[in-house]
């Protein structure tokens, strides 16, 4: 009989919210990881992406920390704002059953607002960039986050936040819990992860190894105004079985829907702002072949293992390599044969050309008669960078001078986190982002680059 999460010593209130979400077993990295989450060890954690380390270490916070405690109490910083608006999706119900606030701030949106949510909430979840601007500000004090999580943190390293998570970690109590999550510990990421933590359990999970099938990778050139017409037709074709359709945002997928209704074609929207009675019920419709189209966001879909999909639909680009293998691998299952279909839109060729050189997908790329990127060519999303703010009136010096108000880029060139060093400085040096953030830049970028 395989464990339940009350086996690995969590409450009632969190199994049953974890159980209403469908989880009732834990995943392999959520069996390793959470007993000693769970006893207030620190842990590094080297698991991929899609393993199901979010729910491993929200579970830990949740339990971690009373709703009388101090707020926030818990932080959890991470590299982008799509990762930190996935994060709270995913643990924002099992927070909820323990009375606990959670919140995201980032770059690109209101700091004004975000700054009031963060002093009412818990757990936060944060950008570097973002969150510096209201320490800046002090509009949030981190005096009392006795839990910290380091997400993703390769790819912070490989971003260059050296001075930001550096600065950050300072202000956080110095007998905190600490929780290292990468999909890497080798080298330079290791070296820091062990000099943020104290006498950590090291916990590395390779991921099982799945029958993927065999998938067919196809891309479309696509415009603005067509976009939606060449989904019709994909998913007027006759021969296709369940389809799941990517889509970047809620308010995305539920317009989609209504796009798709107008031109005849029946399908439901399953995104984070959707009850769990309303996502039950769009899963089991989809299941059981009464709507054969979904039209999903990444996080909505992780998880998502249903069979009968034989075509994957990208409607918006996805962010980076792991999101794409993410997506497309939602076909294929089971040993089946499935295709995957990316829609490609004219800014979004160079980001699709670098990904496609580092997914080993050139060949296909080329049967669209779109190019390949070249070695070294920049990745994804390097391209689609917002042109650098205005300063507004009687707001220069906001953020110091020289700064002219601009907000804090997230996107922070240099070397690695640096910070508090247990045992002596590291050494040595991480290179690019590699096939991870294909090649996503350091540097300032002037601006916000969309928040991330």
């Amino acid at each position: 009989m395989s464990q339940t999460f009350a086996d690995l010593g969590v409450s009632n209130a969190v199994s049953t919210a974890l159980a209403e979400r469908g989880m009732e077993s834990p995943f392999a990295i959520q069996e390793l990881a959470l007993p000693d989450a769970l006893s207030g060890r620190d842990i590094l954690v080297a698991s991929p992406t899609g393993s199901g380390k979010t729910i491993a270490f929200g579970v830990a916070l949740v339990e971690g920390i009373e709703a009388e405690d101090p707020r926030p109490s818990a932080l959890v910083l991470v590299p982008t704002r799509e990762l930190a608006t996935q994060i709270v999706d995913e643990i924002r119900e099992i927070a909820h059953s323990r009375a606990l606030a959670v919140t995201a701030v980032f770059g690109g949106a209101g700091i004004e607002k975000q700054a009031r949510l963060a002093t009412r909430s818990h757990i936060l979840v944060a950008t570097p960039g973002r969150l510096e601007d209201l320490l800046q500000r002090r509009a949030v004090s981190l005096a009392d986050v006795k839990m910290l999580v380091l997400d993703e943190a390769d790819r912070m390293l490989d971003m260059g936040f050296q001075p930001a998570v550096k600065r950050i970690v300072s202000q956080c109590r110095t007998d905190r819990q600490t929780l290292f999550l990468s999909a890497t510990l080798d080298g330079r990421v290791g070296e820091i992860a062990r000099a943020y933590t104290r006498d950590p359990k090291l916990i590395e999970f390779a991921g099982e190894k799945k029958d993927e099938g065999n998938i067919e990778h196809r891309f479309r050139q696509v415009t603005r105004d067509d976009k939606i017409d060449h989904l019709v037709d994909q998913l007027k074709d006759r021969d296709r079985g369940l389809a799941v359709v990517f889509v970047k945002t809620k308010f995305g997928a539920d317009k989609l829907v209504r796009k798709l209704a107008q031109s005849g074609v029946e399908s439901v929207a399953l995104h984070g702002n959707r009850s769990q009675a309303q996502r039950r019920k769009a899963l089991a419709a989809f299941e059981d072949g009464q709507v054969t189209t979904l039209v999903a966001t990444d996080v909505a879909a992780r998880g998502l293992d249903v069979d009968d999909v034989t075509h994957v639909i990208q409607y918006d680009i996805p962010v980076d390599m792991e999101t794409y293998t993410h997506r497309i691998g939602r076909t294929g299952r089971a040993g089946k044969t499935g295709i995957g279909v990316t829609f490609v839109e004219p800014e979004e060729r160079l980001d699709m050309g670098v990904m496609a050189r580092d997914l080993n997908l050139g060949t296909q790329l080329e049967a669209a008669g779109l190019r390949v990127g070249a070695p070294g060519e920049k990745g994804p999303g390097v391209q689609r960078k917002q042109a650098p703010r205005q300063a507004r009136p009687g707001r220069g010096g906001d953020h110091g001078g020289g700064r002219q108000g601009q907000s804090r880029s997230d996107h922070q060139g240099g070397g690695g986190f640096g910070g508090r060093q247990r045992g002596g400085e590291s050494s040595g040096g991480r290179g690019g982002a590699g096939g991870r953030s294909g090649g996503r830049s350091g540097g300032r970028s002037g601006g916000r680059s969309g928040g991330r």
